[in-house]
C-alpha cells in the first residue's frame, strides 16, 4: 500500500529550490491535489476490502470454510501514475488522472476454488452502491501465455466529511493455484540480462494448463466431500 515517503518530498523540495515564486505556489498546490487523491483511493481501496473481509464471514457461516485465502492490495506511486500517463500522451492533472486510469487503487482476492471466485464477484456487484465498470474473464477465457484471473474494474462512493466521492477500484479475483502460477511467471519471463526464449513461453503456458487441471480436481475433490457429508436437518413446513 503506497504512503507518501521520504523520497517523494526530497524529489519535490529539489523542483521548489530551482523554482521562481508563480511555479512553486503551483506546484505546491498540484502535489496537495495529488496528496488528496491518492487519500481518496486509499480509502476506496478499504472500503472495497472490508466488503470482502464481510463476504468471508458470511460465507464461512453458511458453508462451513472461508472462500478467501488472502486479501493484498496496492496503490500506485506517483511516478508510476506520472510514466502511465506519460505514455498516453496525457497531462498529469489529479481530473484527467481519475478520468483516464482505471488501476491506480488495486485489490487482489486470492480465493480457494474457482467456484469462490464467481460467487465473490456476484456478491460484490449486487450490493447497491457498486458500480460495475468493467469485466474480463481471464479464467473462462486465459490469455495466450496462460494467465488465468477475473479481473472488474467498480466504482464505489467514499464518504468524506464533507462530500461523496466516487473511486474506481481494479479488482482481480484467482485461485491460489492461479496465483503460485502468475506470481512466478512474472519472475521467471522479465528476470533480468536473461533472453526469454519460445521454448520458456511454451513451458510457462503448460504449466498454466498443469494449473488449471489442479485447480479442477481440487474443486471435484471439494464438491464430493460435500455431497458426502451429512444433511443438515430440515424441519418440514406445515
Amino acid at each position: 500500500m503506497y504512503e507518501w515517503n521520504r523520497e517523494d518530498e526530497l524529489n519535490i523540495q529539489k523542483i521548489l529550490s530551482v523554482a521562481d515564486d508563480s511555479t512553486t505556489e503551483w506546484i505546491q498546490k498540484k502535489t496537495k491535489e495529488l496528496m488528496t487523491l491518492m487519500v481518496y483511493y486509499k480509502c476506496a481501496m478499504m472500503e472495497i476490502e472490508t466488503k470482502f473481509n464481510v463476504l468471508n464471514e458470511e460465507f464461512s457461516l453458511e458453508y462451513d470454510r472461508n472462500p478467501i485465502s488472502s486479501i493484498k492490495t496496492r496503490l500506485k506511486t506517483p511516478q508510476s501514475i506520472r510514466d502511465k500517463m506519460q505514455r498516453k500522451g496525457i497531462p498529469a492533472t489529479p481530473d484527467s488522472i481519475e478520468e483516464t486510469l482505471n488501476d491506480i487503487a488495486g485489490v487482489r482476492v486470492i480465493c480457494s476454488f474457482p467456484e469462490d471466485v464467481y460467487m465473490l464477484a456476484e456478491a460484490l456487484l449486487r450490493q447497491d452502491d457498486i458500480i460495475l465498470i468493467q469485466k474480463k474473464d481471464y479464467i473462462a477465457n486465459p490469455k495466450p501465455n496462460g494467465y488465468r484471473s477475473l479481473h472488474i474494474i467498480v466504482a464505489i462512493p467514499i464518504f468524506l466529511a464533507h462530500e461523496k466521492h466516487l473511486i474506481k477500484v481494479e479488482i482481480q479475483l484467482r485461485t491460489i493455484a492461479m496465483d503460485f502460477w502468475a506470481s512466478l511467471e512474472h519472475q521467471i519471463r522479465y528476470k533480468k540480462d536473461v533472453d526469454f526464449t519460445e521454448k520458456m513461453a511454451k513451458e510457462l503456458s503448460e504449466c498454466a494448463q498443469t494449473s488449471a487441471a489442479l485447480d479442477n480436481r481440487m474443486d471435484n475433490l471439494r464438491k464430493s466431500i460435500a455431497e458426502s457429508e451429512p444433511k443438515k436437518y430440515q424441519p418440514k413446513e406445515n
